[in-house]
């Protein structure tokens, strides 16, 4: 079955009283596009990246504790080439123990307000049908940066060259990356450690068509 996506722009009606008669007329219009292809992102382990059991006295006390990083392979897939863009959304939005590096993914909150901790998502080792691809960061469907982050604040499409001038996304069928997943804890200090925190963090990764 082939899908398509259709956006819809907002409309805006005015309602004038019997004083307003020469307006009365309204336009609407409708518009988006309808994209021939589909694409299907997968990620290794089902995406999780299990910490398991940290000892409350292996933690900085007034610093953050870094954790092992964990890599995850990425695997976008579509029926035939396609422009695309990776969409995170954080679903522990706000609660980044490290709030004012805006590209860090929260780990849940614990005991009303205390931050568990962040996370850092950066894509290595980018192949797109066979080819070395590079990520490239926009806040807009313009302006293209180098990136090697995932960011809920910008999106994350993909492109064979680095060169500044002529940075914009390609499209692609087949693309895998390694999608590295580096956490830290927030300082002991900062949370209630009598029980068990757990670890919450969640990041919804969602296919932007361009």
């Amino acid at each position: 079955m082939k899908c398509f996506l259709i956006a819809l722009s907002a409309l805006s009606l005015l309602v004038g009283g019997p004083s307003a008669r020469a307006n009365s007329s309204v336009n609407l219009s409708a518009t988006g596009k309808i994209t021939p292809s589909a694409c299907e992102p997968r990620l290794s382990n089902g995406g999780e990246y299990d910490l398991g059991k940290i000892p409350a006295k292996d933690l900085n006390l007034d610093q953050p504790t870094a954790l092992p990083v964990q890599t995850l392979q990425l695997e976008l897939t579509c029926e035939a080439l396609t422009l695309v863009a990776l969409k995170p959304r954080d679903n522990r939005s706000g609660s980044s123990s490290d709030s004012q590096y805006t590209f860090r993914f929260g780990l849940g909150r614990v005991n009303g307000n205390e931050k568990v901790g962040s996370m850092v998502l950066d894509l290595q080792s980018i192949l797109a049908d066979g080819n070395p691809m590079y990520a490239i960061g926009s806040e807009g469907p313009t302006g293209w940066a180098p990136t090697d982050i995932i960011s809920p604040t910008f999106i994350t499409s993909f492109t064979s060259s680095r060169s500044i001038p002529n940075l914009a996304p390609m499209p692609i069928q087949r693309l895998t990356a390694d999608l590295r997943i580096a956490p830290r804890i927030a300082p002991a200090n900062t949370l209630t450690l009598t029980k068990e925190v757990p670890i919450d963090g969640s990041v919804t990764l969602e296919i932007n068509y361009l």
